[in-house]
This record gives structure tokens, sequence and C-alpha cells, in this order.
């Protein structure tokens, strides 16, 4: 044991309590931008029930003989400097009557705050430090149930019905204010805002800090990127404090993993560990993950081919990850500059041209395998997921957008803010937005006066004429529209009559009398113009093979009495035909079902 020095001072074990207090206090990154100087405060300066005040310059003096622990030095220094980070000592923030009389006092003018008010500030001081955990406090105050309200609304209420004796202030008061000069010099709000910025990114990095550690294995470059997308980009930091990667070759092998593959159920990105790539590169892996799985493109393959509609949305994510610099691209992952602004939907159908290129091409996963996993991996101990996916994913799409533009990161790719926009509004049924083809291409008929026709209240004014409402004859003619009806025996007939109605109440209410109506199996039957209300009673689903539709198609086409403006509504399963419709049409399918060909005009899909 080393001995004292001869003449050495001795230890003082409470003043060594009071340096340890202040120490962690300044080892929190919430008050290191706070700068305060700390020193003892003269003798019979402080009354007893004192602990410590703080001046409006951050000088802080603390009673020379109370005895505490360290941690209730750290409450009583962590409040201190809250005092001045939320400019209570700035007499600006007071309200009237908040302040007594200026005071001279050691060459500085200072006010002291009134009872009311230095409670009601103590108690917002607490409110914060509560949420901290930071120390222990000396002071007897409630558990629960502060008052709520800002300092000022509670130092009114307080001085005209009584400060509560719960939190009446006891000694002296904690701070004093200065004027709004010194204010002005000493910007402590602002130095506490920088700390509460930098304590956010420090927990953003600990919840971005490798899961390893905590899994007892070693830390791989995934784990690191995955780490920065949550303290460092916004924009997709949500969704990587919410997703886990499975690092585990046997896996990794066992369902021919190259490089990566995602679940968005089980929210797992499964790595192949055995990959030599850049952390750089890693971000740009994880990152086209993630983006798969919050946009839900397992979920939007309908009835297109799963691979096909893998390889169209790489296109897609990569050239948005280029376009946004989010770390580098591997070799070999699908890129083409030509594609660009193009969607998911767009690309799909002009890649799948060539579909013995397309089965050459490789996924993240691999050729021929798409990286977007429709279930997760048995593994053991994988945790089950209870949420509502799309909620989730749109949740976190969302407030990372608006933190990125908040933050200024830089700009965007118009399809990829378009496609997380569109997240935040569900989509419209399919029948609203037939009914918006519709009113876009089959217009009512405008009704005109005329004194042709008398009008209905004509009776009430015999001796002045009155004109009726009529509709012009070439109008009338003009609005209708074609109807091409699949009725092989594929056709689901509930969902039949569900299009038939919807198309009827529209024309209804459009004001179309008749619609010119083919029906089509094997072969074209004209039933010329029907009553919109008759067109599901006259059909009848005949049972045969293959549809042919495109002589349906060129009959109402051709037709001397078709307006040529007339619009074409085709209703099929997508077991036809290829066509080539020369106007203005329309595709009414069922949910999942797809055609064989690109479709040039819309596609509503019942459900």
């Amino acid at each position: 044991m080393a001995r004292r020095g001869r003449g050495a001072k001795p230890s003082d074990p409470w003043r060594d309590e009071v340096d340890k207090g202040w120490a962690l206090v300044n080892r929190q990154p919430l008050f290191q931008r706070i700068y305060c100087v700390l020193s003892p405060a003269p003798e019979g300066m402080l009354s007893a029930e004192t602990w410590a005040v703080v001046r409006e310059d951050g000088h802080i003096l603390h009673h020379p003989s109370r005895r505490g622990d360290a941690a209730e030095w750290t409450w009583v220094f962590a409040h201190l400097m809250l005092h001045l980070g939320f400019g209570h000592a700035d007499p600006r923030t007071a309200g009237p009557g908040d302040l007594g009389p200026e005071i001279r006092e050691g060459g500085r003018d200072h006010r002291l705050p009134v009872p009311s008010y230095q409670a009601a500030c103590c108690v917002a001081v607490e409110r914060f430090l509560r949420t901290l955990k930071i120390g222990r406090s000396p002071a007897a105050l409630p558990a629960d149930g502060l008052p709520d309200g800002d300092e000022v609304t509670l130092s009114a209420q307080w001085r005209r019905l009584g400060v509560p004796a719960a939190f009446a202030p006891v000694g002296m008061p904690d701070f004093s204010v200065g004027d709004v000069e010194t204010a002005d010099r000493h910007d402590f709000p602002g130095d506490l805002a920088a700390g509460i910025a930098r304590t956010a990114t420090r927990a953003l990095e600990d919840v971005g800090t490798p899961r390893a550690a905590a899994e007892g294995r070693p830390a791989g470059p995934w784990d690191v990127a995955l780490g920065w997308f949550v303290s460092s980009y916004p924009l997709l930091g949500a969704l990587a404090a919410g997703m886990t990667i499975v690092s585990d070759a046997d896996l990794a092998r066992e369902w021919q993993i190259s490089i990566a593959a995602v679940n968005a159920e089980a929210g797992e990105i499964y790595v192949n560990p055995l990959v030599r790539l850049s952390t750089e590169e890693w971000r740009f892996v994880l990152a086209h993950e993630m983006l798969h799985a919050a946009l839900r493109h397992g979920e939007r393959v309908g009835g297109r081919d799963p691979y096909f509609w893998n390889i169209a949305t790489d296109y897609v994510i990569n050239g948005w990850l280029v376009e946004m610099g989010v770390g580098e691209m591997p070799e070999g992952l699908l890129h083409d500059p030509s594609l660009t602004g193009l969607s998911a939907e767009a690309v799909y159908d002009q890649i799948t041209t060539n579909l013995r290129r397309l089965r050459k091409l490789a996924t993240l996963r691999g050729r021929g395998l798409g990286d977007v996993l429709d279930r997760p991996l048995p593994r053991p101990g994988a945790p089950g997921r209870h949420v509502d996916l799309d909620e989730y994913y749109r949740n976190a799409l969302s407030t990372g957008l608006a933190y990125h533009h908040n933050s200024g990161r830089g700009l965007l790719p118009g399809g990829l803010e378009q496609e997380i926009r569109a997240l935040d509004q569900p989509p419209l049924p399919w029948d609203a937005r037939l009914a918006r083809w519709f009113d876009e291409h089959v217009p009512s008929p405008d009704k005109r006066r005329s004194y042709a026709r008398a009008s209905r209240r004509q009776a009430s004014s015999p001796g002045i004429p009155r004109p009726g409402w009529v509709r012009p004859e070439d109008l009338v003619r003009r609005a209708t529209f074609g109807v091409v009806l699949d009725t092989s025996g594929s056709m689901n007939a509930q969902l039949l009559g569900k299009a038939l109605g919807a198309i009827a109440s529209y024309a209804v209410a459009r004001d179309v009398p008749r619609a010119r109506v083919v029906f089509c199996d094997a072969a074209a039957y004209d039933a010329g113009y029907l009553p919109v209300e008759e067109i599901g009673r006259r059909v009848r689903v005949r049972g045969r093979g293959g549809t042919v539709l495109q002589p349906g198609v060129d009959l109402i086409e051709r037709a001397d009495d078709f307006p040529p403006a007339g619009p074409i509504l085709i209703i099929t399963d997508g077991w036809c035909d290829v066509l080539r419709v020369r106007r203005e049409h329309a595709y009414l399918m069922p949910e999942g079902a797809a055609l064989p060909f690109r479709a040039r005009g819309p596609i509503f899909r019942m459900r």
C-alpha cells in the first residue's frame, strides 16, 4: 500500500463525491456542449438547505460542507445545467411578475426568480430529468403526477393560488437571471439542442450496433453497413433498425443464396458470409434488399412471372441506388441507364420481349433465382412477426423520407419518391378506377334548353313560354361504348356478374342508354346494341376451348354504326389470343390474371 508523503493534504471523501458527480455529468453527451465552471461557494454564501446554485454565465457554486454521494451530486449538477439549457436564465423567457427586482452583486447585475416561477422551472426540469434517469434526486418530490403546463403558465397559476407544498422551493433560488446581452453571449439553449442531437445520434448508433456482439459472434462488414443506415442515412434508417441480418453459410448454401436474399414477412436479410465484398458494396446490397421488402415487391407480382418481375424490380432499384450514390454497386448486378425513370411494371413489359436473354440474368441470389423470398427461411430461433407488414413498411419509408428531406441529405430519384408517397395513399378499388375511365372516355351528353319542347313548369305560367331540357341527337349517338366479352368456360361466373353490374351502373349514371356488345369464345357473336341493364341477362358462358377475341374487336372497330371515338372495354381472364386494338380501350380482368402480350390500355383487376 502506497504511503502518503509527509506534508500531503489528506483526501476529503465528500469532496471526492462532488468531483465524481461532476465527472459523471460531463461524460453525458447531452451536457458536453454546455460549458460550465464548478467551484465551492464562499463560506456562508449558501444556506444549509441549498446544495448548489448556477449563475446566468454558467458558473456553478456548490455548498462546501454539504454531504452527499456521487449520484445525488450528479442529479444536482444536471438539474442546474438544464435550467440554463431551458433558457431559465434568459429574462425573455419569463412572464410578467416572474422575476424579482434587479440586484447588484459582485460587479454584475442579475435578478432572482420569484418562488412560483422557480418552482415551475424546477418542475419542467424534473420532467425532463426523469426521462434521462441520471443520478438520484435528494429532494422528496412526488413519484408521479407532475403538473402539466409550461413554466410561465404554472407560475401564473401558482402566484394566484399558491405553490403546492410538494413543489415549494427549499433554500435559495437555484438560478439567477441576467440581462439580454448576457443571454445572447451564452447560448445555453443552443448548446442543449446540440447535445440532444448528439445524444439522438449516439442512440441511433447504439441501435445500429452490429447484433453480432449480442449474439456472441464477430461482426461482419454487413453488420457495419446496417449500422451506417441507422446512424447516417435517415431515408432507410427506420427500415434498417427493424431488419435482422442472418449470416449463415450453411443456410446460404442450402437455399442457393449467392450474395443475399430478403423476406419481408420475417424482416430478415439472408447474406452469404463467404462472399468477399467491401463495406461500401454491402451498403448497396442491404439497401437493395430493404427496398425490395419495403416496396412490397413480393406481393405486387400479380399474374406476372415471379422471376422476370424480380429482374425488373432489380433494374429499377439498382438505378435508384446508383443515382443516389448509396454505397458501391458490386460487379455483375443488373443496371441499364436506358431504363432510368421507368416503373417496375414498365420495365417488366419491356424486358419480357426477350425471354431467352432474361434466363441468363442473375439477381443477388443467383441466376434463375429471385432474391425476394415468398416465405422466411427455416432456421433455429427464428422469431415470428405479429404486425401489419404493409403499415410497418409504409411508416418506415414515410418517416425516412421526411427525415431525409428535413436533414437536406440531397435529391432522390423521382421514381423512388413517387413510390414511397404512393404507399401512403391506399390504392383505389378497381371499380372506382373503372368509373374514372368511364368519366374520361364515355362523355355524358350535355343537355341544353330548347323551345321545341315545353318546360315541365309551363303550366305555372301559361302566358310565358318556357324552354325545356333536350339532348342533341348527335351527342346521344356518340355517348356509347363497346364491350368485347369473353364467354369461354374459364371465366368465373361470379366475377363476370360483378363486372357487368359495375358496367351497367356506371353507364346508367353517365346517361348511356345502350352499348355495342360482342360475345366471344371460339368465335365472335354480335349482339348489337343492348340496353346496359340487359347485358348481364344476355350473357351465356358457352364453355368452349381457347378464346379468340380479335374478331370481336375488329367487328366493333369496323362497324358503321359505332362512333369513331367510341372506347372498347374488353372483359377476359387472359386466356386469349394476342390483340391489336387501334382505338381507346381498357381491360377488365380477374385479380392475378395476365395477358399473353403487352397491354397498351389500362388494366382493371377485379377482386
